[in-house]
């Protein structure tokens, strides 16, 4: 067994891995990047319509914008669920960390005096949303993956890491497959950082790539240490294109576009007096989900959707601001939205919860271990991210995680390991895998994850009752009960998605049962959880986070809450004008 030795690990090649990557470096480190695809590949770059950052840049429709004004954005977006010393620590870093990204060469479009423009997005104040036309993850992660080639950072692509190396409560690597040889590889950090992304696919019906599925978020909670935050804080997203789910930017609507019912009606206005179209996520979701619900909705072969219309605002300014939009909606769902409406409807979008890590992305309840990006709960985000946060939040993140793991990693030395704790790990994993192959399966991996997606969409949704919770509780329950009984058809390590998924389904069952079990337990509403039976946010109960932990032989996570960090606006009203969704007929 040889073991790839580094001072810093970062596992996930992401806008979060890269950027912590090209800082830890900066910082003298020697630096791998480890992941299951190219990093130009990674989930970060689907993301469409800005990063926010209060540079203050269109006259009168931004004056005044200051970190404090982004900030006040975000804790209410949040409905009062982030922890404030870390949203006042990346909104006053915002506009530096922006105009790097420009520095590092991302082509964000300008005003006529030569300004990064900005436009406007769900739940702001002001037009702050700095953009590269709509495909701005692209052109950040080309960027930063630019920077990190200059650097000559090492990459591992094609390898999925299967377990964290604990050497107590330190982390010390991890025990990696590679995809194409079907061998197992073994690698030593100082310090290791996830940048895996969100759990987006353990849902049937979402915007996310196939490769997220809650790794990060897994391999933490396997080591029974470390406590994930807030899973049940779950972004629903408005316009996922019906019915493949392709995501269409919140920046549609940032530039005019509207959305409608069946009777052509712009319906926003009725359920968000002040913010109409332009509310928080959670609102536009629930109140589009309330208006298929008083059959207001477009049927389709795949249930009811809405309408998402652009066609008031031009071929000109379509193609130039929306030209991605354009594309997805023709190639396929067969629209053209410069003269049709494109078909829409919420579905889920984003992970708010993950690691729980402290305003320095050091993960609880361990030493050597960092998170960032959506596969953390740092937590900036609290109960319901605002559009352009969560790319900020990657570029934010990855700088100052990569910033402290190298700085603990440089006054460490590799002598002070017992390598021989990365051969156990490596033994484990090898004889994990040999008994999959040596065991004839009795149920089909893709189908339990089948199943569970189906279970999550319908019964942890947008909206929740403690009964709906209750019953996929109990199927998770007996879903991972039944994943014991997997083993492998294809008896080959390499290039097999059927020991690929086998690897991962426990853990991703757990996650989802770490989410319902959260859901069923939060008794109020709060952001993008919302109980029917609990309608009402509860800040006497439940001003507080989830922390759920893996406990023993239990499928069940074992839940404990901690205080949300309050420095400057406390507890009020969000200012959406949000009228409370009827009951389901």
């Amino acid at each position: 067994m040889s073991i790839f030795e580094y001072d810093v690990i970062v596992i996930g090649a992401g806008l979060t891995g890269e950027r912590a990557a090209v800082e830890a470096h900066k910082n003298g480190c020697s630096v791998a990047i480890i992941s299951i695809v190219q990093p130009r590949q990674s989930h970060s770059n689907a993301a469409q319509g800005g990063i926010q950052c209060s540079l203050d840049n269109m006259g009168e429709h931004s004056a005044g914008d200051d970190w404090k004004l982004h900030f006040d954005d975000t804790v209410r977006g949040s409905d009062w669920g982030a922890d404030q010393d870390v949203v006042e620590r990346v909104t006053k870093a915002a506009p530096r960390l922006v105009r790097e990204m420009e520095y590092f060469g991302c082509p964000f479009n300008r005003t006529e005096d030569g300004k990064i423009e900005q436009r406007n997005f769900g739940g702001t104040s002001v037009w702050r949303a700095a953009f590269a036309a709509d495909f701005t993850g692209h052109a950040l992660l080309y960027a930063v993956d630019q920077e990190v080639m200059r650097r000559e950072i090492d990459i591992f692509w094609r390898i999925q890491v299967i377990s964290l190396v604990m050497n107590g409560e330190r982390c010390i690597g991890c025990i990696g497959l590679d995809l194409r040889t079907g061998k197992l590889l073994t690698f030593y950090a100082k310090s290791t950082i996830l940048a895996t992304g969100g759990a987006g696919r353990l849902f049937s019906e979402t915007t996310n790539a196939i490769i997220c599925r809650g790794d990060g978020q897994s391999l933490a909670y396997n080591t029974g240490l470390v406590p994930l935050g807030n899973m049940e804080a779950i972004q629903f997203h408005p316009t996922g294109i019906y019915p493949i789910w392709i995501l269409l930017t919140e920046g549609c609507r940032g530039d005019g576009g509207v959305l409608r019912n069946s009777q052509n009606h712009e319906f926003m206005w009725d359920y968000a007096a002040k913010k109409g179209n332009l509310a928080s996520r959670d609102v536009v979701s629930r109140s589009m989900m309330s208006e298929i619900r008083a059959g207001r909705g477009i049927d389709g072969p795949f249930g009811p959707y809405l309408w998402l219309d652009l066609t008031h605002l031009g071929a000109d300014k379509i193609m130039s601001r929306l030209r991605d939009v354009h594309d997805i909606a023709r190639d396929f769902a067969g629209i053209d939205v410069i003269t049709q409406m494109a078909p829409v409807k919420p579905v889920q979008h984003y992970t708010m919860g993950g690691v729980r890590t402290d305003i320095d992305c050091r993960a609880k309840g361990v030493v050597g271990l960092y998170a960032g990006g959506e596969c953390a709960c740092w937590d900036m985000h609290g109960y319901n991210r605002l559009g352009g946060n969560s790319v900020l939040e990657t570029i934010a993140s990855g700088y100052f995680s990569g910033q402290a793991a190298a700085n603990d990693a440089k006054g460490r030395s590799s002598q002070d390991s017992d390598f021989s704790v990365l051969h156990d790990g490596f033994n484990r994993q090898q004889e994990r895998i040999n008994k999959l192959i040596a065991t004839d399966p009795e149920v089909n991996t893709f189908a339990l994850v089948n199943e569970m997606g189906v279970l999550m969409t319908k019964g942890v949704g947008i909206f929740r009752t403690g009964e709906l919770l209750q019953d996929a509780v109990n199927k998770l329950l007996d879903i991972r009960e039944r994943s014991n009984k997997l083993g492998l058809g294809c008896k080959s390590t390499g290039r097999s998605l059927e020991l690929e998924m086998a690897l991962r389904i426990q853990g991703m069952i757990d996650i989802a049962l770490t989410i319902a079990q959260g859901a069923l337990k939060r008794e109020e509403s709060r952001g993008g959880h919302y109980r029917e039976d609990f309608p009402n946010r509860d800040d006497k109960n439940w001003l507080k986070r989830t922390l759920a932990y893996k406990q023993g032989e239990s499928y069940l996570p074992r839940l404990e809450y901690e205080d949300v960090v309050i420095t400057h606006l406390p507890p009020g009203d969000r200012g959406y004008g949000e009228k409370a969704p009827p009951p389901a007929k």
